[in-house]
C-alpha cells in the first residue's frame, strides 16, 4: 500500500483533449487536488490513492517540480499536523517517485531544515512539533545520503553488487560509508521511538485516526530500516575482514545498540493492529551477528518487508506458523489416566492387598507410555525441523515474490511511460494531419489564384481585342468625318461609348489587380501604363479632326506597344514561375540545414555541458581530497603538540633536563619551519589543488615545535626560578598559539586568515630566554676565550655593517614617504647616524689592530689561545666591550627607525648616542690596559675614539635640532586672561611642577636601584664602586673587571656613573653633553 504497486491495470479515463495546454492544465488541477487532499490539517492518515497520484505525477513529468510548486505555498509554519503530513508525503515521493525527484527536493533542503528547527522550538498540545523536527532531520539526512551516493536509490532497494561498487576497494571509503549508514539508521530509529513514546504516554491507540495519523509514516521507516540493517551487516563483515577487531570495537557496540533498538521497534509495531493489515514486518534473530567469526555471514538472512496489495483480501499476520503435526493431544495422557484406572478396575476387579498380575501390567503400561513419550519427542523434533525448512522456503518465496512485485512495478511504470509516449505520438500525428490539411488548403488557394490569373489574362486579351476593334472603328470614323454631320454625331457617341467601356475595363482590371497584387505587381504597373496610353488615345481621338496623321502614327505606336507588352507579360510569367520554384527549393534546403545545424548544436552543447560538469566534479573531488589530507595532517600535528603539552605537567618529565644550547638550536629550527609553513600556506591559498608543500611544512613544524616545547620544559628544570617560570609560560603559549593556528587550518572559513606570526613571537621569546641562559663569558673555558674574542669582534663588525645598510634603507624610504621639513630633519639625523656608524667601524678596526699587536708582543713563545687564557679577565673585558659596541649600534638603528616612522622618541636616540659613546670608551679602555704607551696603533685608537665622540655629539645635536623644528611650541599669550584666571593657571602650573619633580625624584631613585642591580650582576662589589675612580693596571690579584654581555631588555647606566671608564674619557664625553 506504500508504493506504486497498486497502479491500476487499465486507465479508467482516456484523454480526449489534443491540445497540450489543456492536457497540462488538467494534470496541474489533478496534482493540486491530490496535494490538497493529502496534506491538510485534519488529524487523519494520508490516503494511499492521493499519495499514489502524486507519485505517478512525478513519473509523468520526470521530476517533482509540480509537487514543489504547490507545496512551497503551504502554510507549514501555522499547523504542526500539516507539517507532519507534508513530511509523510515527501518521504513517499523520495522513496517511490521518479529518480529526478531527489534533485528537485535538494533545492528545498534549507526550507525543510528551517521547518524542522521552527517546530523543534515550539510545543503544541498534540505533540506534533517535536515529531516534525525529528522527521525533518530524517528527510534532510536521507536526501544528503542519497545525493552523495546516487548509486543507491532513495527506496534503498540495491543489490549486494551495487553496495560493493559503492563502497569500493579503499577501506577508508568503506569505513566512512559504514559511519554514514549508522547515522542514517540513528535518525530513523529516533523518529520511531519518539512516535511510540507519545502513543504510550497518551490515550491514542492504533485503531483511532489520531493514532493512525502518527503511525502511518512508520511504514516507510520500517522499509528503510530493514535495508539499512542489511547494509550495516554486510559492511561490518567487510571491515572485519580488513581491519583488526580492536579498531572496530566502537562500531560493534554501536551496531549492538541499534540492533536492540530496531528489534524492540519491530516487536512493538508487530503487536499493533494498524500494521497487521498494511505491512508484514520481518523478525530479527535473537542475538546480533558475530562479526569476529567470518562464517557467520552465511547465516545472515536479509529481512524482507512485504506489503500486501489492496485488491487482495486483508489477512492478519500469524506470529508463528502452524506445526505439521498436532501435538496438542500429548497432555491428554495425564488427563485420561483416571478413566483408564476405572476401566482397569472394572475389568480385573479391585486390587488386593498383595501383588498380582495387575502390577506387572501397570509396569508394562508405564514402559509403553515412556516409549510413546520418546517417540512423541522425536516426532516433535521432526516437526520442528520441517517447520524450520518451511520457514526458510517461505522466506525465499517471499523474496521471489518481492522481486516479482518490483518487476511488476517497473513494468507498470514502463507501461505508463509507453502509454504517454503513444499519446504524444498520436498528438504529433494529429498535428501532422492538421499541417497536411493546411497544406492542401494552401494548394487549393494557389490553384484558385492561378485560375484568377488565367481569367485576368483572358480579360486582358479581350481588352486588347476591344481596343483594336475600337481603333478600327476610329479609323472608319475619321474617313467618314467629311461625309455628314450625322456621321460625326455617331462618332461622338462612339467616343462616349468607347470612353465608358474603357473606364469600366479600367475598374475591372483594377479590382483584379488589387486581389493579386502580391503576385502581379510588375504586371499591374504595365497595365497602368497601358491605361495611360489609352487615355492618351482618347485625347488623340478628340483632336482627330485636326490631325489624322497623328492618329495613324499613334495607332502604329500602339500596335508596337501592344506587342512589347505581350512579350513583357510572357517574360514576367516565366520569371515569376522560375522565382517561385527557386524560392521553394531554397526554403526546403534552408529548413533541412536549420534542422541539421540545430541537432548538431544541441549535441555539441550537451557534450560540452557533460565535459564541464565532469571537470568540475574532478576538480571538486581533488580539492576535497587535498583538504582531507590537510585535515589529517593537522589532526596529527595537534596530537603531537598536545602530547608535548601533556609532558609539561607529567611528574616523570621533571627528571628530564636539557642544555640552553640545544634549546637554541631547536628554537632556530622551529623558526625556519614556521617560515616554510607560511610559504606553504600562501602557496596552498593560490593553488588549493596542491597541498604538498603545506603538508610537508606542517609535519616538520609539528615535530620541531613539540621538540622545542619539551626541551624548553627540560631546560627550565635547570634554570633559575624566574627564568624557569617565564620559559615554561612561553612554552605553553607556543603550544596554545600552535593549536590555535592548526584549528584555523581545519576550517575552510578561517583557512585564509590563518597566520603563524603569533607562534613566531612565542618561539622568539623562548629563543631569547635560552640565549640568556647560556653560560656567560666567565663560565666559558679558558681555552675558548681566544676564539670568542675573534668571534665577538667579527660579530661587532657585522652588526655595524648591518646597521649602515639599514640606515641606507631608512634614508631611501624617508625620501619616498616624506617631504619638506620632515624630510630635512630625517636626512640630517640619518646622515649623522651613518657618520657615527662609520666612525665606530674605524674604531673597531683600530681596536682589532691594537689587539693583534698586544697579543704578538705579549704572548712570547705561547700560542694566541694560551695568551688569552693566561689573561682571562682582560679577555673577558674585551669581549664584553665588543658586545656592548655591537649592541649599541643595533639599538641606535632601531631608535632611528622609530624616530623616522614617528613611533619613537627623540630622547631614545640621544640616550643611544650616549650609550654608544660609553661603550666605545669601554672598548678603548680595555684595549689600552695592555698596550704600550708609545704605540702608534694606540694613538690611532684614541683618535678614532675622539672621532666617535664627535660623531655622537653630532647625532645629539641633529636630534635636538630636529626635535625643535618638528615640535611646535605654543606661544604664551596671557593678554586675554583676568587676574583670577591667571592666578588659577599659576596654581595649576605649580601643581604640575610639583608632580613632575616628584616623578623625577622617584625615577632617579629607580635609576639608582637599577644601576646597583646592574653592578651586582656585572660582578663589581658595591664597596669597590666608590674606590674605582681611576684606571689601574691589571695585576694577578686585582684584574680588570669587565661586564658580561648586555641583556636584551636591560638599559646600561649613564656614562658618568660607569666605574670602569677612565676620567679622561669621561671628560671628553661630557664636552658634547
Amino acid at each position: 500500500m506504500n508504493s506504486i504497486r497498486q497502479v491500476p491495470s487499465r486507465v479508467k479515463s482516456k484523454r480526449t483533449e489534443t491540445n497540450l495546454g489543456a492536457e497540462r492544465e488538467h494534470f496541474d488541477k489533478q496534482q493540486l487536488s491530490s496535494i490538497s487532499k493529502a496534506i491538510n490539517t485534519s488529524e487523519t492518515p494520508v490516503k494511499e490513492k492521493h499519495a499514489r497520484r502524486i507519485i505517478l505525477g512525478t513519473h509523468r513529468e520526470k521530476g517533482a517540480y509540480t509537487f514543489w510548486s504547490y507545496a512551497i505555498g503551504l502554510p507549514l509554519s501555522s499547523s504542526a499536523i500539516l507539517s507532519w503530513k507534508f513530511c509523510h508525503v515527501l518521504h513517499k515521493v523520495l522513496r517511490d517517485g521518479h529518480t529526478n525527484s531527489l534533485q528537485d527536493c535538494m533545492r528545498h533542503h534549507s526550507n525543510i531544515s528551517e521547518i524542522g528547527q521552527l517546530w523543534g522550538n515550539i510545543r503544541d498540545r498534540y505533540g506534533y512539533g517535536q515529531l516534525v523536527a525529528q522527521y525533518a532531520k530524517l528527510l534532510c539526512s536521507k536526501m544528503e545520503f542519497h545525493n552523495k551516493h546516487p548509486e543507491i536509490r532513495a527506496n534503498l532497494e540495491a543489490s549486494d553488487e551495487v553496495l560493493e561498487r559503492t563502497a569500493g576497494t579503499d577501506i577508508n571509503n568503506v569505513f566512512q560509508l559504514t559511519v554514514e549508514v549508522f547515522d542514517y539508521m540513528d535518525v530513523e530509529l529516533r523518529l520511531a521511538e519518539s512516535v511510540l513514546r507519545q502513543l504510550n504516554t497518551s490515550i491514542a491507540i492504533s485503531t483511532l485516526t489520531a493514532g493512525q495519523c502518527k503511525l502511518a509514516p512508520l511504514i516507510q521507516v520500517i522499509q528503510d530500516c530493514s535495508h539499512l540493517y542489511h547494509y550495516t551487516v554486510k559492511l561490518l563483515f567487510k571491515l572485519h575482514a580488513c581491519l583488526p577487531p580492536d579498531t572496530l570495537q566502537g562500531h560493534r557496540e554501536r551496531f549492538h545498540d541499534q540492533f536492540h533498538s530496531l528489534k524492540t521497534f519491530f516487536n512493538k509495531a508487530r503487536d499493533m493492529m494498524y500494521f497487521k493489515r498494511l505491512i508484514q514486518i520481518p523478525r530479527l534473530p535473537d542475538s546480533p551477528p558475530n562479526f569476529l567469526r567470518a562464517s557467520a555471514l552465511a547465516e545472515h538472512v536479509k529481512p524482507m518487508v512485504v506489503i500486501p496489495d489492496e485488491e487482495e483480501p486483508e489477512e492478519q499476520e500469524e506470529d508463528e506458523p502452524e506445526p505439521l503435526i498436532d501435538v496438542s493431544e500429548a497432555p491428554s495422557a495425564s488427563m485420561t489416566s483416571q478413566p483408564q484406572v476405572d476401566i482397569f478396575d472394572q475389568a480385573f476387579g479391585p486390587p488386593n492387598d498383595g501383588f498380582d498380575d495387575r502390577d506387572l501390567q501397570i509396569e508394562s503400561l508405564k514402559r509403553e507410555i515412556e516409549a510413546l513419550r520418546t517417540e512423541l519427542e522425536k516426532i516433535k523434533a521432526e516437526a520442528q525441523r520441517y517447520i524450520t525448512q518451511l520457514k526458510s522456503q517461505i522466506n525465499s518465496l517471499e523474496a521471489e515474490l518481492e522481486e516479482q512485485r518490483v518487476q511488476k512495478q517497473r513494468a507498470l511504470v514502463e507501461n505508463e511511460q509507453l502509454r504517454m509516449e503513444l499519446e504524444a505520438t498520436r498528438r504529433r500525428n494529429a498535428e501532422h494531419e492538421s499541417i497536411q490539411s493546411t497544406f492542401v488548403e494552401a494548394d487549393k488557394r494557389a490553384q484558385a489564384t492561378e485560375l484568377r490569373y488565367n481569367k485576368l489574362k483572358e480579360k486582358h486579351a479581350e481588352l486588347v481585342a476591344n481596343h483594336a476593334e475600337l481603333l478600327r472603328k476610329s479609323a472608319d470614323t475619321v474617313k467618314m468625318l467629311s461625309a455628314t454631320q450625322q456621321t460625326q454625331e455617331e462618332v461622338e457617341r462612339t467616343k462616349q461609348q468607347l470612353a465608358f467601356e474603357v473606364e469600366r475595363a479600367k475598374q475591372e482590371s483594377d479590382m483584379k489587380l488589387e486581389e493579386q497584387k502580391f503576385e502581379m505587381d510588375k504586371l499591374r504597373r504595365d497595365l497602368e501604363e497601358k491605361i495611360l496610353e489609352i487615355q492618351r488615345m482618347k485625347g488623340t481621338l478628340q483632336t482627330c479632326e485636326k490631325a489624322s496623321d497623328q492618329i495613324n502614327s499613334s495607332m502604329t505606336s500602339l500596335q508596337v506597344e501592344k506587342e512589347r507588352l505581350m512579350r513583357c507579360v510572357s517574360e514576367k510569367e516565366a520569371e515569376l514561375s522560375s522565382l517561385r520554384q527557386a524560392t521553394q527549393l531554397k526554403q526546403s534546403s534552408l529548413d533541412q540545414e536549420r534542422e541539421r545545424s540545430s541537432k548538431e548544436l544541441h549535441e555539441l552543447q550537451s557534450k560540452l555541458k557533460e565535459k564541464q560538469s565532469h571537470e568540475k566534479q574532478l576538480q571538486q573531488r581533488m580539492l576535497e581530497e587535498q583538504f582531507a589530507l590537510l585535515q589529517g595532517t593537522v589532526s596529527e600535528a595537534e596530537m603531537i603538540i598536545q602530547d608535548a603539552v601533556a609532558k609539561l605537567d607529567d611528574p616523570l618529565h621533571i627528571r628530564c633536563t636539557s642544555s640552553p644550547d640545544y634549546l637554541v638550536s631547536r628554537a632556530e629550527a622551529t623558526m625556519g619551519s614556521i617560515d616554510k609553513v607560511q610559504s606553504g600556506h600562501a602557496h596552498y591559498l593560490k593553488n588549493m589543488g596542491n597541498a604538498g608543500a603545506l603538508l610537508r611544512a606542517l609535519t616538520q613544524f609539528s615535530h620541531l615545535a613539540a621538540d622545542t616545547i619539551i626541551n624548553g620544559s627540560a631546560t627550565a628544570h635547570m634554570a633559575p626560578t624566574d627564568n624557569a617560570d617565564r620559559l615554561t609560560e612561553n612554552c605553553r603559549g607556543c603550544a596554545t598559539q600552535s593549536l590555535h593556528f592548526l584549528q584555523e587550518l581545519k576550517s575552510k572559513d578561517s583557512l585564509k586568515g590563518a597566520d603563524p606570526s603569533s607562534i613566531r613571537v612565542m618561539v622568539q621569546k623562548i629563543l631569547r630566554i635560552a640565549q640568556d641562559l647560556r653560560p656567560k663569558g666567565m663560565d666559558v673555558g679558558k681555552e675558548e676565550l681566544g676564539d670568542m674574542v675573534d668571534k665577538e669582534m667579527a660579530a661587532t663588525s657585522a652588526a655595524i655593517e648591518e646597521a649602515v645598510r639599514r640606515i641606507d634603507e631608512m634614508m631611501n624610504q624617508a625620501r619616498r614617504d616624506t617631504e619638506g621639513v620632515k624630510l630635512e630633519v630625517n636626512e640630517r639625523i640619518l646622515n649623522s647616524c651613518t657618520d657615527l656608524m662609520k666612525a665606530i667601524r674605524l674604531l673597531v678596526l683600530a681596536s682589532t689592530d691594537l689587539q693583534k699587536e698586544i697579543v704578538e708582543s705579549g704572548r712570547g713563545a705561547a700560542t694566541v689561545r694560551e695568551f688569552y687564557a693566561r689573561n682571562s679577565r682582560w679577555t673577558e673585558g674585551l669581549i664584553s666591550a665588543a658586545k656592548a659596541v655591537g649592541w649599541g649600534a643595533t639599538q641606535m638603528v632601531d631608535s632611528a627607525d622609530k624616530v623616522v616612522l614617528h613611533t619613537g622618541k627623540y630622547e631614545e636616540l640621544i640616550v643611544c648616542s650616549h650609550e654608544i659613546a660609553a661603550s666605545t670608551a669601554q672598548l678603548v679602555a680595555a684595549s689600552k690596559v695592555k698596550a704600550d704607551r708609545g704605540s702608534k696603533k694606540l694613538s690611532s685608537l684614541q683618535q678614532a675614539s675622539r672621532h666617535v665622540n664627535e660623531m655622537a655629539a653630532n647625532v645629539v645635536a641633529s636630534t635636538k635640532t630636529g626635535q625643535e623644528q618638528i615640535e611646535d611650541k605654543d606661544t604664551m599669550d596671557f593678554s586675554g586672561m583676568s587676574l583670577i584666571k591667571l592666578k588659577k593657571e599659576e596654581m595649576e602650573s605649580q601643581v604640575k611642577v610639583l608632580e613632575l619633580e616628584s616623578m623625577l625624584e622617584n625615577e632617579r631613585l629607580r635609576l639608582g636601584e637599577l644601576r646597583k642591580k646592574h653592578y651586582e650582576i656585572a660582578g663589581v662589589p658595591l664597596e669597590q664602586i666608590a674606590q674605582d675612580n681611576g684606571l689601574r693596571a691589571p695585576s694577578p690579584t686585582a684584574p680588570f673587571s669587565p661586564r658580561p654581555s648586555k641583556p636584551a631588555l636591560m638599559k646600561k647606566p649613564a656614562l658618568a656613573q660607569k666605574p670602569n671608564v677612565p676620567p679622561k674619557t669621561m671628560v671628553n664625553l661630557q664636552r658634547f653633553t
